[in-house]
């Protein structure tokens, strides 16, 4: 008697678990799926823990690209750390040729509260204007960027796996 008692009550502990989980798992994609059309959906996707990631593309002069890595190989630390300071980790850029034209392809991850505040702190730092002044003239921003006088060309995300 005591094991049948010791297995349903082990029984009634799993079913309470799996039935947990399940529930969980049938709310997950309801959550993300409110969160996803709250979200700019054209550019930007927003995480469960306040992580927004960006991909942004912009072409390269082929003869600045030497100096463009050179640069980057050298990262001013003040530039990286006005970076973090401004909540971004995770930045990369990536360099890539398609049909005889290069592009720059960065991808970073925003942990902040105000994307537009944060950029605004960074745009005024001296020693950021600085080094665009050094990056801006090696790269060709895309027609929609050139139009609003911008470098970086948000993209969409359409997959992630985490």
């Amino acid at each position: 008697m005591m094991i049948m008692r010791k297995f349903f009550f082990f029984f009634i502990a799993v079913m309470l678990v799996t039935s947990s989980l399940f529930t969980a798992c049938e709310q997950a994609p309801k959550a993300a799926d409110e969160a996803d059309k709250q979200a700019d959906t054209t550019s930007v996707k927003t995480t469960a823990n306040n992580v927004r990631r960006f991909g942004m593309v912009t072409g390269i002069k082929p003869d600045k690209i030497e100096y463009y890595k050179k640069l980057h190989a050298n990262a001013w630390p003040q530039v990286q750390k006005m970076i973090t300071t401004c909540n971004i980790q995770n930045y990369s850029i990536y360099l890539q040729k398609i049909d005889d034209k290069y592009y720059l392809f960065s991808y970073f991850e925003y942990t902040g509260n105000d994307f537009d505040a944060d950029m605004k702190k960074m745009a005024a730092d001296s020693t950021t204007q600085r080094w665009w002044k050094e990056t801006d003239p090696t790269q060709i921003p895309l027609p929609e960027a050139a139009a609003k006088k911008e470098t970086w060309t948000n993209m969409e995300e359409v997959f992630h796996q985490q």
